[in-house]
């Protein structure tokens, strides 16, 4: 294939060029259309765009594709915005399900609620006596009717978990909200979904990552049944994208994990597919004042609690940055981002240079004093820009919590980069949007798509298009272990690939999320036509 077009390498080339040559999979030529002629024969195909642009495809460094996949066919409430259009949803949902022994699904907003806690009272009034548990659009809170709460034997007696809380009414009753810790309570309760429907759901997520012009991603959630399925997409050969799996540190365990994290390495590397990062989770949400701080909250004198005991932490980076593994860290308060390069800087001092590629994901609040760390210790910022806008979370819940001295500490993206950060970008998809381009536009304006004409919010930790564009290309490419293979445009790399509908830097390109993917290449091949 021969494509001709106007081409934005990203990095790794200098110079203008505006065509491509890819043979068997890989870049073969890329400049002139004199230096790849030679390429051209009676049975090449030739693309040639006009007023396109071909571009590395897009990676995405967190994100739960499956868990997006299977909200298909579960109560899925992120298109609405208020108390009363969740309730009839779940109604309708509960009445055209009557075979589901439980309703779930998710997508609720935390602002829709006060101090973002549902009652138990509007869940029962839309599924009656049925067990619902609805998690909300972050993943941190889950809703639960009052049926969920006794099948848990959740009641008024029963103590918080050291990693979460519970909701509780003014006679000390479980309200219906159950933050962080507190929903694993009542997970061993809920149906598991089958090995069909994961696979399902893979399906309907793959499909539409690729056409968001997503190419490889990182699972930021692989469990033993999501890493089952993704082994049978590869192995059946459907699995398109290139997928790194971070293996799930389970927080109720210790050390002894590491044997099951090698096997199953061992066993998930199968064309496309490997699994070698470990994600920790750190802490919570700043909403719920479950984020890990240096310092207490506004008002308060909490400030969260680590999910992993500190000392274990370190144990645990250090002895899976020895075996090959990278630490993908969960942390969101500037107390969890200090825990995970405490723990990297432990790993290097125990290990020397092992070249793990180490990231912290999140970063909602990173204290001035360890901006410049992640730089010195080689920690990827692992960031997802699309939060980092003034909408009515953050008013609401977010500013409240951290105190207007510490606004300007959330989303550090430009200080990290100044200080010489690598940056990875990342979605969190279903929690946020999985287009990139969305992402990106954040990234960059640090406004909210849908509120376009508001002021920025925190304007000078803005990105430019360039760095925004490199996060979730090259970026990603390194943390995902595939930047000698992918990331950017150069002869020899595989010919991943996306073809964007106009040249993101024209000045007629307007804004970014509006920009439309004409198609994506994974290894020259054609995954998503528009």
């Amino acid at each position: 294939m021969v494509v001709g077009a106007s081409l934005e390498a990203i990095a790794g080339r200098t110079g203008p060029a505006d065509w491509l040559a890819v043979r068997d999979g890989r870049i073969v030529a890329i400049g002139s259309r004199a230096d790849v002629r030679s390429h051209v024969g009676p049975r090449t195909e030739v693309l040639e765009l006009h007023g396109e642009t071909v571009l590395p495809g897009f990676q995405d460094a967190h994100v739960h594709p499956i868990s997006a996949g299977l909200l298909a066919d579960r109560c899925d409430l992120h298109d609405l915005t208020d108390a009363s259009a969740y309730v009839d949803a779940v109604r309708r949902y509960a009445s055209a399900h009557p075979d589901r022994e439980w309703i779930l699904g998710g997508g609720w907003s935390l602002t829709a609620f006060p101090r973002g806690e549902p009652p138990r009272e509007l869940l029962d009034e839309a599924v009656g006596d049925r067990p619902a548990l609805l998690e909300s659009n972050d993943g941190h809170v889950a809703w639960a009717s009052s049926r969920a709460l006794s099948a848990a034997g959740i009641g008024p007696g029963t103590p918080d978990p050291p990693d979460g809380r519970i909701a509780r009414d003014e006679a000390g009753a479980p309200a219906g909200a159950l933050i962080d810790g507190a929903a694993l309570l009542v997970e061993p309760h809920v149906p598991e979904p089958s090995h069909a429907e994961l696979l399902a759901g893979l399906r309907t997520a793959q499909a539409q990552l690729h056409a968001w012009g997503v190419t490889a991603w990182q699972d930021a959630h692989g469990d033993a049944a999501t890493l089952a399925a993704y082994r049978d997409a590869a192995s059946t050969g459907w699995l398109t994208a290139r997928v790194t799996a971070a293996q799930w540190w389970e927080r109720g365990e210790g050390m002894e994990q590491l044997e099951r994290f090698e096997d199953e390495r061992a066993r998930s590397s199968i064309g496309p597919l490997k699994a070698d990062n470990v994600k920790l989770m750190l802490d919570g949400i700043l909403e719920s004042r479950t984020a890990y701080m240096v310092d207490p909250y506004a008002g308060t004198d909490e400030r969260g609690v680590p999910f992993i005991e500190p000392g274990l932490l370190r144990q645990a980076v250090a002895e899976l940055d020895r075996c090959g593994f990278a630490a993908h860290f969960h942390a969101i308060g500037d107390g969890a981002v200090r825990l995970a390069l405490d723990a990297v800087e432990e790993a290097r001092r125990r290990n020397g240079p092992s070249g793990g590629r180490h990231h912290a994901s999140h970063l909602e609040v990173v204290h001035p004093e360890d901006v410049a760390r992640f730089a010195a210790l080689d920690v990827t910022a692992n960031i997802q820009p699309f939060w980092a806008a003034d909408d009515d979370q953050m008013r609401q819940l977010r500013i409240p919590a951290v105190g207007p001295g510490r606004v300007k500490w959330q989303y550090v993206f430009r200080s990290l980069r100044d200080a010489g950060a690598r940056l990875a970008g990342g979605s969190d998809w279903p929690v946020t949007t999985g287009n990139p381009l969305l992402e990106m536009e954040v990234a960059v304006r640090r406004v909210a798509p849908d509120a376009r004409d508001t002021p920025p919010f925190v304007p000078e930790e803005r990105l430019t298009l360039e760095d925004a564009l490199a996060a979730f290309t090259i970026g990603s490419a390194y943390v995902n272990g595939l930047d000698a293979e992918t990331g950017t445009l150069e002869a020899g790399k595989r010919a991943d690939l996306v073809v964007m509908d106009r040249d993101l830097r024209s000045p007629e390109a307007a804004y970014l999320g509006e920009a439309r993917v004409m198609a994506t290449y994974v290894d020259g091949r054609e995954v998503y036509r528009a």
